[in-house]
């Protein structure tokens, strides 16, 4: 077979019909580009008299008018924070203390946590200690973490961690180790400040501003988790002013850097290195890191720190108020435009406002200038601000608002007046209403204390001694015309307040109002916690002399258009509180 030879002419005219195709394409059209159109066959071909000579094309008129965007993945990973924890590890240390402790007595103190806390169960797992075989008696031992504050010498840790030791060592990422001494603690937010004497500085960390980290920065935990000191876990703020009924004064960062056992009193650092945070505690059905761990921030530490560093304890401001909480009813009840502020449900005798510059039933919007969003948010901003301060409290006292200026006391003296004997006051700083506040760690007991509650009475023995009345003695509740018979409000039977239901209650006899002496089953009263011995002192900021009073200014409430009806009540030992009762 004769070989077959291609002409040029035909070769140069495949060539310039390629180059043309590409040179018209557009950047929507890279895939047709790559698909060349099938070459023309000799029958196809027409001759020309004169091969044309072929143009010579540049690269730029070839190539695409705008080429497809090339990704490069990435070889080195996220940006490294090397350098950042190498800067920052040697100012971590690991504590670790010894208690001795006899055989029949516990394995050492543990951190309360309130019935019903997320934490309960963690607490009871991580710090009731290991029980092991015992001798008349035996040591204790703990790991946990913290940090040094100065070069001298003093370190941070949380109070759980070194509570009740007989011996605490600290170990410094050098391999050294130093025996320190407590300086001073707080329980209440549960930090303590060590000492220990070094030959040289110490590298040390500082405090940074918790208050202007937000949720999704990046924030980065050292510490000594499961005794592996100078561990380095990074990750993000999840969520801020977390209340995990640990203290009066929770306020903690939530973050989801891993913190695990071990980690307990270490630092919290933002990414300028600065201390943010003191890792306190976590959620953890197993033990480990799920995520969700709890750190005291730098705002309300830092101030603590340096009261324990330079006193050995804290110097807390003093209101000397009883609070509740301002719900919906009880705004709407006020005419506020939302549930905020604190409702000042007593003042304790001989505290700071005792002279009526606040009053029960002010709610206090403003402390300080600070607002108060919610009940506890007071107790903390009292507590920051110093002993004998003058300040600035913005209030709603009948239906307007006023500022009144107040002198603040120190919280650790109303301590010591409880301790001997004077339980007005629960905390100190705040003293909530019994029933209304799960916020602190136990009611208050009221002045009168030697007055019978009617918590202790049965109630079928209280209404016994109110249906046992001779006609005689019913008769003496009729002070005032229509007083026959208990009139019935909202579900509440009422009776005038007479030395008879003064002993049938066991009613104290610096409590003055109505007496509820039947509350009905299943109403709104009863709903809100009212029961027989109780007294309504004021309806609506009003004081209330006879049950016909509180009808009365019910019905007024319920021709303004009011929803509930806000009632101060005294309990038998004159405790008040703040309840709003539906009107519908």
């Amino acid at each position: 077979m004769a070989p077959t030879t291609r002409s040029p002419f035909r070769r140069t005219l495949a060539l310039l019909a390629g180059t043309a195709l590409l040179a018209n394409v557009g950047v929507s059209s890279v895939a047709h580009a790559q698909t060349a159109p099938a070459p023309a066959t000799p029958e196809q071909a027409a001759p020309a008299p004169a091969a044309p000579q072929p143009t010579p094309v540049s690269p730029a008129a070839v190539a695409p008018a705008a080429p497809p965007m090339q990704m490069t993945a990435p070889v080195n990973g996220p940006a490294s924070v090397a350098d950042l924890a190498e800067g920052l590890l040697d100012a971590v240390v690991n504590i670790s203390t010894s208690q001795n402790v006899k055989g029949d007595e516990g394995a050492g103190p543990a951190p309360r946590a309130p019935d019903g806390s997320p934490f309960q169960e963690f607490f009871n797992d991580f710090f009731n200690k290991q029980q092991g075989n015992r001798g008349p008696s035996h040591n204790v031992s703990s790991l946990g973490s913290g940090f040094v504050i100065d070069p001298t010498g003093y370190i941070v840790t949380n109070n759980h961690v070194i509570e009740g030791a007989d011996d605490i060592e600290i170990n410094f990422a050098n391999g050294s180790k130093l025996k320190a001494k407590l300086i001073g603690t707080d329980t209440k937010t549960d930090l303590s400040v060590l000492k220990v004497e070094p030959k040289q500085p110490l590298k040390f960390v500082k405090f940074g501003d918790s208050s202007t980290m937000r949720i999704g920065d990046w924030v980065m935990a050292i510490g000594n988790p499961f005794g592996f000191g100078g561990s380095v876990t990074v990750g993000i703020i999840s969520g801020r002013g977390r209340n995990i009924n640990a203290g009066p004064y929770d306020n903690f960062i939530q973050t989801d850097a891993a913190i695990n056992k071990g980690n307990s009193g270490g630092p919290l650092f933002n990414m300028k290195g600065e201390v943010i945070g003191i890792n306190t505690a976590i959620i953890s059905p197993s033990g480990g890191s799920i995520g969700i761990g709890f750190s005291v921030p730098s705002e309300l530490a830092s101030g603590v720190v340096e009261q324990l560093r330079e006193y050995g304890e804290t110097r807390r401001g003093w209101l000397g108020v009883r609070i509740q909480p301002v719900t919906d009813e009880v705004a709407d009840s006020l005419g506020l435009d939302s549930a905020r502020g604190a409702l000042v449900a007593g003042v304790i005798k001989g505290g700071p406002v005792d002279d009526g510059s606040i009053k029960a039933g002010d709610v206090i919007l403003k402390f300080d200038g600070k607002a108060v969003a919610e009940m506890r948010d007071l107790p903390r901003v009292v507590a920051e601000s110093p002993v004998g301060k003058e300040v600035d409290v913005l209030v709603l006292r009948d239906g307007k608002e006023q500022t009144v200026k107040v002198t603040l006391g120190r919280l650790e003296d109303s301590d010591q007046a409880a301790a001997a004997g004077d339980n007005s006051s629960d905390d100190g700083v705040i003293n909530p209403d019994p029933g209304e506040n799960n916020d602190m760690d136990e009611p208050d007991q009221g002045d009168d204390q030697g007055q019978a509650a009617p918590d202790g009475q049965d109630p079928h023995q209280q209404d016994q001694g109110q249906d046992q009345k001779s006609p005689d003695q019913k008769g003496q509740d009729q002070a005032t015309p229509g007083q026959a018979t208990p009139k019935h409000v909202l579900g509440l039977s009422l009776s005038l307040l007479s030395p008879e239901t003064r002993k049938a209650f066991g009613i104290a006899e610096s409590v003055d109002g109505v007496v509820v002496t039947e509350v009905a089953p299943g109403s709104a009263a009863a709903e809100k916690g009212l029961k027989p011995g109780d007294v309504i002192v004021e309806v609506a900021q009003e004081f209330m002399k006879s049950p016909d009073a509180v009808a009365s200014k019910v019905q007024t409430l319920k021709q303004e258009g009011r929803r509930n009806a806000q009632m101060m009540v005294a309990a038998a030992n004159g405790d008040l509180r703040f309840v709003a009762v539906p009107m519908e």
